[in-house]
């Protein structure tokens, strides 16, 4: 089969479809990829095609005010001013991208297409060529689940205002396919074809059941199918200082912020190793994307910093961990028995912080914004000595490593069925 995976945004909302895409290639299907411009690297170390969305998207939020809307900036006005300035400005960006998914997506003729919910264009496709597309999302709340309202509001509302809120998204998806449909001549698209597609798109969550669940039940064209984490350590060798300190601190914490920046990355570095050397906590900073700064002067003995590492090494060498709150990194900590303290960004961070937390695997974090010395204190203290959250975790990761759900997302892909089954 020829297959398209397209996703859009940052390191966390790529790795599920290329991780899904090694599966597909080492099957025998022809896979393509259809990512932002910066992951094309990335793909052709896996060996699958690549097709290009351009550079402008995570161009933007790399910018100043793409920093500022992930939530660094403790002006809350000044946030609000960042989101309407990028939604200004995403205009254009948003038409090329969606007619550059048109264009391949119409010259390919793809078997079947897997999507992530940023990009539109797989549900023009799937008026046309039903049951052909496949929904894929890293984050949970998409579809109506009891006691929750949709990812983007992160509340409990209850039950009228919760199914209020998913109606208000798709709502908001509907208006945004139909206003994209200007951009296309097609006789054969209409508004009342976009909202039968909403309504009947099949969906998988690259997400742990042991972190949100579907009750098939309740929604039978979402399926909670686990999460996948590739390989990263192939081209990668730790050096022989990395391998000292560890050697030298038998529980480190590893700190990172994944894919995000925020405006005071010196800052955010200070706070941190301003309450661990206070506490005389060793620590590995991944500096990554820049949410973290290397300083000039500090203890190198307590403190070792680098730059994306693979966490599929680091996380079974260290005792807890502290990040962003990306579905990927989450997943990751969990699964190598880390203890988890999320400091959240943006909004599905937030989802991630409240689950941890009530399933007991750390304490509740800490927006980016928020933090301080005062406040992060006792949550760092906690995070590495609470032997509760050491055993959750610790349980939560065993199961998870037991997970395996190849087969089951082979047959929904590869199978011809119009629903779930």
């Amino acid at each position: 089969m020829k297959i398209l995976i397209t996703s859009l945004g940052t390191r966390g909302d790529i790795e599920p479809f290329l991780a899904l895409g090694e599966l597909l290639h080492k099957r025998g299907h022809k896979v393509t990829c259809l990512f932002p411009e910066q992951f094309s690297q990335l793909v052709d170390d896996t060996g699958l095609e690549f097709e290009s969305l351009g550079p402008e998207f995570l161009e933007l939020i790399d910018s100043d005010l793409g920093k500022a809307a992930m939530g660094g900036d403790v002006n809350q006005f000044r946030k609000i001013q960042a989101y309407i300035k990028l939604a200004r400005m995403g205009r254009g960006m948003n038409k090329k991208m969606f007619l550059i998914q048109r264009d391949i997506i119409e010259n390919h003729k793809f078997d079947k297409i897997i999507y992530h919910p940023k990009t539109l264009y797989p549900i023009i496709w799937e008026m046309k060529y039903p049951d052909t597309t496949m929904l894929l999302s890293p984050v949970p709340y998409l579809h109506y689940t009891k006691g929750h309202t949709h990812l983007f509001f992160n509340s409990n509302f209850g039950e009228f205002f919760n199914k209020l809120t998913y109606k208000l998204a798709d709502w908001g998806l509907y208006k945004t396919i139909s206003s994209s449909l200007k951009w296309i001549e097609d006789q054969n698209i209409n508004k009342l074809k976009v909202k039968e597609v909403l309504n009947k798109r099949r969906l998988i969550y690259t997400i742990s059941p042991q972190l949100f669940e579907v009750d098939p039940l309740q929604n039978k064209r979402a399926r909670v199918l686990g999460y996948r984490q590739r390989n990263y350590q192939r081209n990668w060798q730790p050096d022989e200082k990395l391998l000292s300190f560890l050697a030298t601190h038998s529980k480190p914490l590893f700190i990172t912020f994944g894919s995000m920046t925020n405006p005071e990355p010196e800052n955010k570095t200070r706070i941190f190793m301003e309450v661990l050397a206070k506490n005389k906590i060793p620590a590995i900073f991944n500096t990554a994307s820049g949410g973290l700064k290397e300083p000039i002067d500090y203890d190198r003995e307590l403190f070792y910093f680098v730059n994306n590492i693979p966490y599929d090494w680091i996380l079974k060498r260290v005792h807890a961990v502290i990040h962003h709150g990306g579905s990927g990194t989450t997943h990751s900590g969990l699964k190598y028995g880390c203890p988890t303290l999320i400091i959240p960004h943006i909004i599905d961070q937030f989802v991630w912080n409240k689950l941890i937390y009530e399933i007991g695997a750390g304490p509740r974090g800490i927006k980016i914004g928020k933090i301080s010395p005062d406040n992060l204190e006792p949550k760092i203290l906690g995070l590495m000595h609470n032997i509760n959250y050491q055993k959750k975790a610790i349980e939560i990761g065993e199961k998870m490593r037991e997970e395996n759900y190849d087969d089951k997302l082979l047959f929904l892909i590869e199978g011809k069925q119009k629903v779930y089954v």
